[in-house]
């Protein structure tokens, strides 16, 4: 097998020194030679972006450190999917475009250098302007595309669109595998259009307050293996979506086939994340045997009036979650990211169906123990038009915490819910089953339904029942069925029921 060390091509260990080309050098050398692996040594050194390719493994040696610049001059625009859209932007730290057989591994570390990058994202959030001689680059590029013009990407105006820190893009037969990945601009770890992908024990940091600092963002891609890997980030830590709005259609590459098991989350807005950028489609997915401490969301599902398409076939498994805001929300309102133009996005009534509607179906939970839990158990809410279908909640408990703390909102729906300690919500549901579940609220109900129809309730019991305390809340309710041990000896304070559908 060829063998390419970056020092051979004049890499130093010295971060002084710019060893750009270099380590690039190595790589079109081993390119030219048919393929091989480029060997980073123990050391740091310091690089702009690096562009991968085919039939290629980059291998980081224990204690090689790859340090990126963050001078944004040297990062040259490419067409590349930022954000749900298929635009132009800076290009990413290590980029693999239209790549096959194409690995990273090794026990290294990649490191981002992000600061600089997240200090102009958080002055532009400030109402601040930016501009510099790349983003009016950026700006001609896309000077014909302004489709997200109209909603909340506050970089979009100033044109500063900030690059993941590895992208594939348009990639088959891709490994990552052994290496630590951190403190990215922007996303750490985004895979676009790529198929047949293994990523196995990686570690994914960013502090806490990285604006988008996502884990890894599986997006258009079919066929993922993500196993024995950690993350501990500023947002969300595995994250499915499939471009966005009309640009996402016009794509039409769902998300499909991805698995995640054996991985610990700890931190970040959500654990396992589907959506919002959904627009082409998510579908058959499992997560299983992951531990989730301290996310805000465990498994969070998100969409609204302009994504359409779909997200279903959805297992989730063997999850052990704790100190979590909520453990389970899908959302079919999100009021992120709707063209603020619109009212009617996110008015309450019923509006009709259209390529625009987004169907959520199919989700399937089991063995699910979530504990010291702070806002709600659960928070389910389709659309009037559209609801949620088909969800099973099985062999499964969750508990919230005992004390008062501070609740927040469940998920973000056209208005604002806060919860503090309690029980499941369900609003525009059909077809819901909850068989042997167990929860515990610091106050309310187990349960509370609104505008729902085909619900089944076996074994569905609240743990801390006081006397004459409900345990379902039901309000505009069409077929409920009830069975089990807690009913049968408390049925007439477990229901609570309002106006009928």
């Amino acid at each position: 097998m060829v063998f390419h060390n970056i020092t051979s091509y004049g890499a130093k260990s010295d971060i002084a020194i710019d060893s750009t080309d270099a380590i690039q050098t190595a790589i079109d050398a081993c390119e030219n030679e048919g393929g091989g692996t480029v060997f980073v040594p123990s050391g740091r050194f310091l690089t702009g972006p690096i562009a991968l390719k085919s039939n290629l493994t980059l291998h980081l040696e224990k204690g090689a450190i790859l340090l990126f610049t963050d001078d944004f001059e040297k990062y040259p625009v490419v067409k590349t999917r930022w954000s749900g859209y298929v635009c132009h932007a800076f290009m990413p730290l290590i980029f693999a475009d239209h790549v096959e057989n194409t690995s990273i591994t090794g026990e290294g570390v990649i490191d981002g250098q992000g600061m600089s990058w997240w200090k102009i994202n958080r002055a532009l959030r400030e109402g601040k302007s930016y501009s510099s001689n790349k983003t009016e680059v950026i700006r001609e590029a896309n000077r014909n595309f302004t489709e997200p013009a109209d909603t909340n990407l506050v970089e979009w105006p100033s044109q500063f669109l900030r690059p993941p820190l590895v992208q594939f893009y348009h990639a088959k037969h891709v490994t990552i595998s052994g290496v630590t990945v951190k403190n990215s601009p922007f996303w750490n770890t985004h895979l676009v259009f790529c198929q047949d992908v293994s990523i196995h024990n990686v570690t994914f940091l960013n502090p806490s307050n990285t604006p988008n600092g996502d884990g890894l963002d599986i997006d258009s891609c079919e066929n993922v293996r993500i196993s024995d890997c950690h993350f501990d980030v500023g947002d969300d830590c595995v994250v499915l979506k499939s471009g966005i709005n009309e640009d996402g259609r016009r794509y039409n590459v769902p998300t499909k086939n991805i698995v995640v098991t054996n991985c610990t989350m700890q931190h970040g807005h959500g654990g396992v994340v589907l959506g919002s950028e959904s627009s082409g489609g998510i579908e058959n997915i499992t997560v299983s045997n992951c531990v989730f401490d301290g996310t805000d969301r465990g498994i969070r599902i998100k969409t609204n009036r302009e994504r359409g398409s779909y997200i279903r076939n959805l297992l989730v498994s063997n999850i052990y979650m704790e100190n979590v805001l909520c453990p389970l929300a899908i959302n079919s309102f999100y009021r992120h990211g709707v063209s603020k133009s619109n009212p009617e996005l996110l008015d309450a009534k019923a509006i009709p169906v259209t390529e625009k509607t987004p169907v959520v179906e199919n989700i399937y939970l089991t063995q699910v123990i979530a504990k010291n839990c702070r806002a709600a158990a659960g928070f389910i809410y389709g659309l009037p038009e559209m609801p949620i279908k088909e969800v099973r909640i099985s062999h499964s408990s969750f508990e919230m915490n005992g004390a008062k703390v501070d609740g927040g909102e469940p998920d973000m729906v056209r208005e604002e819910i806060y919860m503090e300690g309690e029980g499941i919500f369900a609003k525009y549901v059909e077809d819901l089953r909850l068989h042997d579940v167990q929860i515990q609220t610091r106050i309310g109900p187990a349960l509370i339904l609104k505008e729902s129809k085909d619900i089944a309730l076996e074994q569905f019991e609240l743990k801390n029942k006081q006397k004459d305390a409900h345990v379902v809340d039901a309000e505009a309710v069409k077929s409920l069925y009830i069975e089990g041990r807690q009913y049968e000896t408390e049925k007439n304070s477990y229901l609570k029921e309002g106006e009928r559908a």
